[in-house]
């Protein structure tokens, strides 16, 4: 069955850090990891929740020193988005998981856009850079972060907020957000999945967000879904990461049928696919399978994904005829 087209809005590009590359980076930097082989590191990518997952994340980012480690590791994810049927992405990065090893912004952001200039002419793939912050930093540490990258906001289409969540409301950073809209700049958030609802208000109210990343708590009040179903809200969900990360015990018990059924506009991703089992075709396999998902549903979703996107709305209609044209064969 060919993949269907579909844009790829919830990415976290350090987590795409496979470890056969995890390790040739490590050598070429000259790290130490602290596992003797690749299949001992995959074998720790077993996580009870959110905050086992970002140990072992923040600890690989030590073999990301360079222009070039930035820019294999963005150029290796867009190979395997073009065989997941990628076509539009979005990425997130985390300068500030960079910058406090020493590694300069500029560094990270050369490197992504780097192998993102390529991506078209290379892969077929149009892409946005996304700027997250880490919620669990201080709001003045977003603010440092978002003026440091001030000179590179011509790469940059969106800021971003992630990392642990319970404990760090998006009011929080209502200040930075401020400067970002004021900036031109999209606006998103990850909110509702460990969190309660009230953090999904926060992120529509406070930071003005135009996509909700995760949001699958959301379900839990009723007048929220009424909220974003009216505005047409995008909630950008990932199924396999819901597991590997206990939001959900299993795919079969997953709510986005329900979330369709709600009128929301969900959309299918992959979150940090060389943790969490899968890349977006992936998860799209693996919902369809799980939750009987039949070719509408898988249409709908791939549609919401380019509905969801910030594309110009001559490329949005490009994209839409692939998936009106496309068939599971």
């Amino acid at each position: 069955m060919p993949p269907i087209p579909t844009a790829e809005l919830h990415l976290h590009i350090e987590g795409t850090l496979e470890p056969d590359l995890a390790f040739a980076l490590a050598e070429r930097n000259g790290v130490e990891l602290p596992f003797a082989t690749e299949e001992e590191l995959r074998a720790a990518y077993s996580f009870g929740d959110l905050q086992d997952f970002l140990d072992l994340y923040y600890a690989l980012m030590t073999v990301l020193r360079t222009e070039d480690d930035f820019a294999d590791l963005t150029d290796a994810y867009l190979a395997r988005a073009r065989e997941q049927g990628v076509r539009h992405t979005e990425i997130f990065f985390d300068p500030q998981a960079h910058t406090a090893r020493g590694v300069e912004i500029d560094t990270v952001i050369r490197g992504i856009c780097r192998a993102l200039d390529a991506a078209p002419r290379t892969y077929g793939i149009t892409t946005r850079l996304i700027m997250c912050f880490l919620r669990d930093e201080s709001a003045e540490s977003a603010l440092a972060t978002f003026e440091a990258a001030r000179p590179h906001l011509d790469r940059i289409a969106a800021v971003g907020l992630d990392s642990a969540e319970v404990g760090n409301p998006p009011s929080k950073f209502r200040e930075v957000y401020a400067l970002a809209r004021q900036a031109g700049l999209k606006c998103v958030a990850h909110a509702g999945e460990e969190g309660p609802p009230a953090y999904v208000w926060e992120a529509l109210d406070v930071l003005g967000v135009d996509r909700v990343d995760h949001g699958v708590r959301s379900l839990e009040d009723e007048a929220l879904v009424a909220r974003l179903v009216a505005d047409r809200t995008p909630l950008t969900v990932c199924p396999l990461s819901n597991v590997r990360l206990r939001v959900v015990d299993r795919l079969e018990d997953h709510p986005l049928p329900a979330m369709l059924d709600a009128g929301l506009l969900v959309t299918v991703n992959s979150d940090d696919p060389a943790y969490f089992g899968g890349y977006a075709g992936d998860n799209y396999t693996a919902v369809r399978d799980a939750l009987g998902l039949d070719e509408a549903a898988l249409r709908t979703l791939a549609r919401n994904s380019f509905q969801a996107a910030f594309l110009d709305e001559e490329t949005r209609a490009a994209y839409l005829t692939e998936v009106e044209s496309w068939s599971r064969g």
